[in-house]
């Protein structure tokens, strides 16, 4: 008889379900690293990287919602609360404000290097932050910091709009809004925790400010060493063909009536800038607004600075990503039409904590407005390029940028003003702000959506332009 014999296996135990988060964070983190570039990006991305952690500590303290949050607590009854008032408002608006000298600088960089020019504009800005060290507190510090903000971004507005040559030269249109992404993740993220950082200094002992600005901009040296290693690429061509420009086929002017040229020339981007200019008037008569209020209705100090920069800042970096890859396959002029409700939302959140005295509301419109912020930075940044040929990129994106500081100098104070002229008729009505904001959003937004359709409908439609870098 036969004996047929099996080979005994041990009982294995079941594999125990794997936690998939680790796995998850360390692709999020890989993400970042150069390898996961285009092989001819590697090098500008890892130094661009590389920068991009030491600048946003000696710009975030000219953030207009970290510098209006300690103007208006540090100097309260320092100064009338009306005159305190608007400078809170200028000091929020001068981000968007400062834009509008963009032209200057894309004519003062026409046929120039431009990795220098950034460097020498951001040198200038690391040295105007040093300064606020010195502001007094009186009426005429007060004067003192403001200027020595809109000074600041003065030179910022120079360096955004520059570098959408140096991005546009250095990564393929395919890549440029990861790219993007990315950099603004880890920027927005160093803002948020240097902003909450002042706040809590400030909180502890208010002679604080006189030691961070050094500090802060000490650290920002440091990027600007790392940035100083960027390349152009092709980098002899663009300035030859700069060069080569005149006035009436393409090259920037100090005269404004060039910016009129380039909307009326470029119909397409005409209309968009249009629509962006109700999107950007809505939001940006609400940041001042947003601040005094905190103050004013709720009580908060320094600690407003968590509501008014840290959560939206925080969040922003959480959404960047769906946003990047949404940008990556549409046109400018969709991204926007549904970008821009996200805003509406938040305006809206923000009514009804103003209205209805709900400090928990606060927090949750502070979360939908970064989340609409993550959009709008990348969309920002990148879309004019949606119209722009290469060598036009800076001349499209001072057009942008100047048209965002002429809403910069109207929309802040008109929001401050009609707020403070509602409070005086009757306290607590200063929330009707928000509903103006609401509707004006609403038009911008309505209007991309109605260009979009239109646009799409003629030959050609709105496809995303092509590129030969790789």
């Amino acid at each position: 008889m036969r004996v047929r014999r099996y080979a005994v296996r041990p009982i294995q135990d079941p594999q125990p379900e794997l936690d998939p988060t680790p796995g998850l964070i360390r692709s999020a983190l890989t993400s970042f690293r150069p390898a996961s570039m285009p092989p001819m990006t590697r090098g500008n991305y890892a130094r661009e990287l590389s920068a991009i952690f030491f600048l946003p500590w000696m710009l975030s303290i000219i953030e207009g919602s970290v510098i209006g949050v300690v103007a208006k607590v540090a100097f309260e009854n320092v100064v009338p609360a009306t005159v305190l008032n608007f400078a809170v408002a200028t000091l929020a608006a001068a981000p968007a404000l400062a834009n509008i000298v963009s032209f200057i600088w894309v004519r003062l960089s026409h046929g120039h290097d431009k990795i220098r020019f950034i460097i020498g504009l951001q040198i200038s800005v690391a040295t105007l932050v040093s300064s606020m060290a010195l502001v007094p507190r009186s009426a005429t510090g007060l004067h003192m910091l403001v200027i020595l903000v809109i000074a600041a971004r003065f030179c910022i507005a120079g360096v955004v709009t520059i570098r959408s040559t140096v991005w546009a030269a250095n990564y393929p249109t395919a890549a440029r809004a990861r790219v993007a992404g990315k950099i603004t993740t880890i920027q927005v993220e160093l803002v948020a925790l240097a902003g909450l950082l002042i706040g809590k200094a400030m909180e502890l002992d208010e002679q604080a400010f006189h030691i961070i600005p050094p500090l802060f901009a000490g650290i920002g040296l440091i990027g600007i060493w790392r940035y100083s290693g960027i390349r152009v690429r092709g980098r002899r061509i663009l300035r030859a063909a700069e060069k080569r420009s005149t006035e009436s086929d393409g090259a920037p002017s100090l005269n404004p009536v060039a910016l009129w040229r380039v909307l009326t020339k470029d119909k397409r981007f005409g209309a968009f800038m249009l629509c962006q200019m109700f999107i950007g008037v809505g939001n940006l008569m609400l940041a001042p607004v947003i601040t005094v209020m905190l103050r004013d209705r709720f009580g908060i100090g320094y600690s407003g600075v968590i509501i008014a920069h840290t959560i939206p800042l925080a969040v922003m970096p959480l959404f960047i990503p769906l946003w990047a890859r949404l940008l990556d396959r549409v046109h400018i002029i969709w991204f926007r039409s549904i970008h821009s409700w996200i805003f509406v939302i938040a305006a809206t959140t923000y009514f009804f904590a103003a209205a209805y005295q709900i400090p928990q509301l606060l927090y949750l419109a502070a979360i939908i407005r970064g989340t609409a912020f993550g959009g709008g930075a990348l969309a920002w940044t990148l879309g004019h390029l949606d119209f722009a040929p290469q060598e036009r990129a800076s001349q499209y994106m001072g057009v942008h940028v100047t048209l965002t500081g002429l809403r910069g100098l109207i929309a802040p104070i008109l929001g401050i003003q009609l707020y403070t002229s509602l409070e005086h008729f009757k306290p607590g009505s200063g929330s009707f702000v928000f509903l103006l904001s609401i509707s004006i959003i609403i038009t911008g937004a309505l209007g991309f959506l109605l260009l979009g359709r239109t646009l799409q409908a003629r030959p050609g439609g709105l496809g995303k332009p092509t590129d030969t870098a790789a």
